[in-house]
């Protein structure tokens, strides 16, 4: 490879990132690393800036989640960093490749707790698959391919890059580093023949997708299989996007207040084939679905990470294998003869449908589940839905269905304020597309100062607040336990729809569930990014449960 002429760090660290086919990048911009800055000047590569590293993090861990390579982010050193952990850690707990580049403070400086000066190894070594400080500019190309290996091989997740002023500043004579693609690994023709069988002895199994380094194809991939089977494919916590809700073998997805009906199909299942994901705590339902260590139904547990296979749960088949690779293995994989189950597809999928179709009745004037409904039927198939955390989420994953691939934006790790940094990263993505954010109130509080990154860069989605005055999930566990005592959950909010043109964007309050409808088609028609403030009674403070009298508004 020829080495290219004497360039600063900043500019060899830049290259890297052409080199590796970075489209954008998202920071706040720091004096720690203004040679990166101004080498970004000159390159092809889109310049994202934000208002708060949580929120340009998050971005860059949503950039990972739509494409399968690793979101880019730039934050400056100490505070600047431990602002940006909160999307390292969603990047970690998500399974997705993301790295985060922090400015690090000169080297002649280090160990005196010099200016905003942290451990970077120290302080993110156990929420990143790695962390690495990179102290002399010859090693860039070398270190920053690592990563982009590290980041998207086995189980993907997040790197974080600390940069020592001087050194990106300092001068270096080296060649770029290669295009990295992820070492991909394959199931043997051994693990496929055991699968067969254990499906060909079967009396009830069910599959559930999960996890990440899927594709669109891996995905339709795998529904084909499932047809040619005749099974039911749940989906896990917040990953209902790896199959279209209409197919007919639809089961449902686990995650928080699944439907009775699924999880009865779960205990009542003989073989478990479980692809990509580690069920955790969420779509485990706090780890009682599945007995640990051992399973009570055969389990095969398809996932690219060695690690996690036996971790909790122990299979009867373990196949390390990417999502993809494991689709492709079983493309031609056919039943020998008539199925024991056949059937209980469709009936799943009927379950499904009863269980997501009619919103059930809330206390208040503005009905939160018929407007789910509506929307479920106006947005387009690709329409990418983001949120954050909150019980308001709860109707979007009860109601909304998902058709497309990598139309759900939404951390498994339960991290609040997401939904408005993963909305503006998806729009700037893909702008012809419609991407529609929800956030509750405190939620969106967490990170709503990007919306005017959405005004800054004319990305018109639509945020829809829902606002009960309370950070409700915690409300709601509040009068279970401790019914009548409230403290630290009530709030007291702006109004989000003047929040909206204070940045330049369009807003409007939504009292009643038939005022939603109109509002929702002018924040589409104004090409801007919109606000819809939508009030709901507190005491509609879950969707699956019947709201608690000892609740008041």
């Amino acid at each position: 490879m020829t080495i290219r002429n004497t360039r600063t760090g900043g500019q060899i660290l830049i290259d890297q990132l052409v080199a590796q086919g970075v489209e954008r990048v998202t920071c706040v911009p720091g004096e720690s690393y203004l040679a990166a800055l101004d080498a970004l000047h000159d390159s092809p590569i889109d310049v994202v800036i934000c208002r708060a590293e949580g929120g340009a993090a998050m971005m860059a861990e949503a950039y990972g989640k739509l494409t399968g390579r690793p979101g880019i982010c730039f934050v400056t050193r100490g505070p600047g960093a431990t602002n940006a952990s909160h999307g390292v850690h969603i990047a970690m707990q998500d399974s997705t490749p993301m790295i985060l580049f922090v400015g690090q403070v000169d080297t002649g400086m280090r160990e005196r707790e010099a200016f905003q000066e942290l451990d970077y190894k120290a302080v993110f070594g156990t929420m990143a698959k790695w962390a690495v400080e990179i102290d002399r500019p010859d090693r860039i190309p070398e270190l920053v391919a690592r990563a982009f290996r590290v980041a998207m091989q086995g189980r993907p997740g997040p790197v974080v890059i600390a940069l020592p002023e001087n050194m990106l500043t300092e001068t270096a004579a080296v060649a770029d580093a290669m295009r990295i693609e992820p070492a991909v690994s394959w199931p043997a023709p051994a693990d496929i023949e055991q699968v067969s069988a254990m499906l060909a002895s079967a009396k009830a199994p069910l599959v559930i997708l999960g996890g990440s380094r899927w594709t669109d194809e891996a995905t339709k991939s795998i529904a084909r299989f499932a047809e040619r089977f005749d099974l039911p494919v749940a989906t896990s916590f917040r990953r209902a996007s790896l199959i279209d809700a209409d197919h007919s073998h639809y089961a449902g997805d686990l995650g928080i207040g699944p439907s009775p009906g699924l999880k009865a199909r779960i205990d009542n299942a003989d073989v478990i084939l479980l692809i990509g994901g580690r069920m955790s705590e969420m779509p485990s339902s706090s780890y009682t679905l599945f007995d640990i260590p051992t399973p009570k139904q055969k389990l095969i547990h398809v996932h690219p990470g060695s690690e996690e296979l036996g971790r909790v749960y122990q299979p009867a088949l373990a196949i390390q294998a990417t999502p993809a690779a494991f689709a492709a293995a079983v493309e031609t994989l056919k039943p020998a003869g008539a199925v024991a189950w056949k059937g209980e597809a469709a009936k799943a999928h009927a379950d499904y449908l009863a269980w997501t179709d009619k919103a059930r009745e809330l206390p208040g004037t503005f009905q939160y589940g018929q407007v789910m409904t509506w929307l479920r039927d106006r947005l387009p198939k690709d329409a990418i839905v983001c949120n954050g955390a909150g019980n308001y989420a709860g109707w979007i994953h009860r109601h909304h269905r998902f058709h497309s691939f990598a139309t759900q934006l939404a951390p498994t790790s339960g991290s609040m304020g997401y939904g408005v940094p993963a909305a503006v990263l998806a729009k700037r993505q893909y702008p012809d597309r419609v991407v529609v954010a929800f956030a509750g109130d405190g939620c969106f509080l967490m990170n709503g100062q990007e919306f005017a990154t959405a005004v800054q860069y004319d990305a018109p989605l639509v945020v829809i607040v829902v606002d009960n005055s309370q950070y409700g999930t915690i409300r709601m566990h509040q009068e279970r336990d401790y019914p009548g005592r409230v403290v630290g959950t009530q709030l007291k909010n702006p109004d989000f729809a003047m929040y909206a043109k204070a940045f330049g964007g369009h807003g409007e309050r939504v009292e009643r569930t038939e005022e939603f409808a109109p509002a929702f088609e002018r924040a589409l028609a104004s090409g801007k990014p919109s606000i819809l403030h939508c009030i709901i009674d507190p005491r509609a403070i879950s969707v699956g449960k019947d709201f608690a009298p000892a609740v008041k508004a």
